[in-house]
Parts: C-alpha cells; sequence; structure tokens
C-alpha cells in the first residue's frame, strides 16, 4: 500500500475537477447528486485519502448502501480515469497508487452486496443468457417499464453512446433519447409495454456527447412476477 501524504491531500483539494472531468466524459449515464453511487464514490474518495495518508487501508465503511455493483464499478473506474487525466504529467503516479485501492475497495463492496441480491433464475441460466446478450451486434437494452430506467445493456450498447456498459445501468433511458425523438420513443414503448405485440420502428438516439445516431429499432415485452421490460435492440442506420 502506497504511502502518499501529498496525494490524499490532492485528491480532496481536486475533487471538484475529478468529478467535472467525470460527468463530461459520462454525460446522461453520469450519477446524480442525490443518487446512492455519488455516496458510494464520495466514500471511496475518503477511503482511498485515508490510505495513502497513513499507507494502510482500513476496511471501506459500506454500511446502508444500496446500488448497483456493476454501475458503480463502473463509474469507481471512471473517477480513476478522470484521476489520472487531471494529474497530468503525474497521471502514472496516481494510476500506480489508486489501482490496489480500487481492488480493495470493489472487493469490499462485493462481499457488502453479495446478501442483497435478489433470487431468481439459477446464476448459470442467467450467465448464458448475459453471454448470449453480449455477443449480439446491435445495442441491447432493457428499460423497466415503470420507472424508464435501464436494467441490462450490452457492450455494444455502451460502444454505441460512448460509455461503459455497465456506466448505463439505472439510467433513464430518454437520456440518451433527443428531445424532438421523445414522443416517437414513448409510444412505441408504452405500446409494447401495454400489450404483447412487438414493436418496429425508425428514430433517433443521442450518444454521451449529444450526436445524434439514427436507429432502426425493434421492442419486445418481457413479463415477470415483479416487473415488466422493454427489450430494445437497435441498429445504426
Amino acid at each position: 500500500m502506497h504511502h502518499n501524504p501529498e496525494l490524499a491531500s490532492w485528491l480532496v483539494a481536486r475533487r471538484r475537477d475529478i468529478e467535472a472531468v467525470m460527468v463530461q466524459r459520462l454525460g446522461p449515464a453520469a450519477p446524480r447528486a442525490d443518487a446512492a453511487e455519488t455516496e458510494v464514490l464520495r466514500r471511496f474518495r475518503s477511503f482511498a485519502a485515508s490510505a495513502l495518508k497513513r499507507g494502510t487501508a482500513s476496511e471501506p465503511a459500506l454500511d446502508g448502501i444500496r446500488a448497483n455493483e456493476r454501475r458503480v464499478t463502473a463509474l469507481l473506474m471512471a473517477w480513476s480515469e478522470a484521476a489520472t487525466t487531471v494529474a497530468g504529467t503525474d497521471s502514472d503516479v496516481v494510476d500506480e497508487a489508486l489501482q490496489p485501492l480500487l481492488v480493495r475497495f470493489r472487493s469490499s463492496l462485493r462481499t457488502t452486496s453479495t446478501g442483497r441480491r435478489s433470487r431468481g433464475a439459477p446464476r448459470t441460466t442467467r450467465r448464458a443468457v448475459a453471454a448470449a446478450i453480449d455477443r449480439v451486434a446491435d445495442m441491447f437494452l432493457a428499460v423497466d417499464a415503470d420507472s424508464g430506467r435501464i436494467v441490462d445493456a450490452n457492450p455494444a450498447a455502451g460502444a454505441l453512446l460512448g460509455v461503459a456498459r455497465d456506466a448505463l445501468l439505472d439510467v433513464e433511458a430518454m437520456s440518451f433519447v433527443p428531445s424532438t425523438a421523445e414522443s416517437v420513443w414513448w409510444t412505441h414503448l408504452d405500446a409494447v409495454t401495454e400489450g404483447s405485440e412487438p414493436q418496429r420502428f425508425s428514430a433517433n438516439l443521442q450518444d454521451v456527447s449529444g450526436m445524434t445516431i439514427p436507429v432502426e429499432c425493434s421492442i419486445t415485452r418481457f413479463a415477470t412476477r415483479s416487473r415488466t421490460l422493454a427489450l430494445i435492440l437497435a441498429r445504426p442506420l
């Protein structure tokens, strides 16, 4: 574990600059100020600063955290990358110091969240389904019909929208839709979640930079006991 009090002070002093770079890169996928993920990032910053100042890392304080582990991991990586960007010529020093702390923090987060994972299909089945979705070349999103938030995505979705796949989780799907195209999306989302007929249409998305992406879409309804999902496949035109 690195002992670097100067870097500990730097992380605290430059936290707003680091957060600004992260938000710029994530766009709509950036966490809200009141989100659980923002609290996790704050706790990691405190954990990292304390460990660097003392040269030893205590167990991270994660009590009361209720956040999606996959999304938090993606945001932690985004925060770390933003910190190395802000560090400029000292980026290698910052990256080398942060990597073992990220591993330690993520390990504790994984252990803490294990007991909270909801029951569902057998894990082997879930893994097989996830692996199949990940191999799909088109963008895939699973959107909760009630909240409008993304509950799953594949790597192609992240590549198309310009953000890490797991950073999309729990983000409002309409954040990646131009305002002029929202009515088209809502019309088809409402139709498929209220009925059973798949919907096919052409519309626009926008990536984190705000660039418009014309896509050909299909939406299918998938209902479980607890919620209804809109399964979206989108192919750039």
